[in-house]
């Protein structure tokens, strides 16, 4: 069920107005500290761990995030921040940059993956 839902929002244009977006203090609460397992259209299928830190910790990877204003922010490696608005329902999250939907995850209590 949660596949089909990632993949009708992917294959869908959607855009920042169909989703309720995010403040910063709203994605620091739910983010931080917990590991949101989802898929990106460019990119595809990921889980990672937001340590209250700033680190994030995939299967083989690391990198960072912070919130800045009302985005939230990734690094990877020598690979330039990205900045994403970020709505929230419930455990879902959805991805929007540039006023388009771009990935969509679920928001899992801690570190499960043990990252």
């Amino acid at each position: 069920m949660r596949l089909a839902l990632v993949l009708a929002l992917l294959a869908s244009p959607l855009s920042a107005a169909d989703f309720p977006l995010a403040d910063g203090a709203e994605i620091v609460k739910a983010i931080s500290g917990n590991t949101v397992k989802g898929s990106m259209e460019v990119g595809g299928p990921y889980t990672e761990f937001y340590d209250r830190d700033g680190t994030i910790r995939g299967k083989d990877y690391t990198g960072r995030w912070r919130v800045e204003g009302d985005t939230m922010c990734f690094a990877y490696g020598a690979d330039p921040e990205t900045c994403w608005n970020v709505s929230l329902s419930d455990a879902q999250v959805t991805w929007v940059s540039n006023g388009t939907a771009e990935g969509a995850g679920t928001i899992l209590a801690g570190n499960p993956n043990r990252y």
